[in-house]
């Protein structure tokens, strides 16, 4: 169901290197001293309706996964970083919840959101995860490796518009293998 291209693509690709454009600007995993500047990240980017949303509801009731995290630095400042959440779908686990992914705006378009996910796959896949779900739009994570879930097969604990509910397999064939309501490993 997954497209093993786009996850063979992930696991070897050097997801730290950015184009020549951005000779300033690197990828590392993210620490737990950059929960502030993060948190700051969010507001800039998101704004406080972010809570509300469904997938913030998985990510309250677990924790980070700080093996895949990652952050964007421009100039060492954080300019961008990418969240993984342990999930179970069903009673299936070696999966993560993506997100939030954020960039600061005045950073934006120049492929760090992209960057940051090929980061933070690369390091998942490294951990033996099996398959990574998020809300989004098809039409941009596409390029990434990532596919619609079949309608019902796996669930969120609130409105979620199925036709946004995506996986990427870091195990060909691993999406056929969930199936149920995601809940916070």
């Amino acid at each position: 169901m997954g497209d093993p291209k786009g996850a063979d693509n992930l696991a070897t690709s050097n997801p730290t290197s950015l184009s020549p454009d951005t000779p300033s600007t690197h990828i590392r995993t993210a620490l737990e001293s950059d929960a502030m500047a993060i948190a700051q990240l969010h507001q800039r980017a998101f704004g406080p309706g972010r809570f509300a949303l469904t997938a913030y509801r998985v990510r309250e009731a677990g924790e980070f996964d700080m093996r895949c995290n990652q952050v964007a630095l421009v100039d060492n400042e954080i300019v961008g970083a990418v969240g993984f959440t342990p999930i179970e779908i069903g009673e299936t686990a070696n999966a993560l919840l993506l997100g939030p992914l954020a960039v600061d705006p005045k950073h934006t378009n120049i492929g760090l959101g992209s960057h940051l996910i090929r980061a933070g796959s690369h390091a998942a896949n490294s951990q033996g995860i099996k398959l990574i779900i998020l809300v989004g739009d098809l039409a941009f994570y596409q390029r990434l490796g990532f596919v619609a879930v079949p309608p019902g097969q796996i669930t969120m604990p609130g409105p979620v518009n199925p036709a946004r509910l995506l996986a990427l397999e870091l195990s060909p064939g691993a999406l056929k293998d969930y199936r149920g309501p995601i809940t916070a490993a």
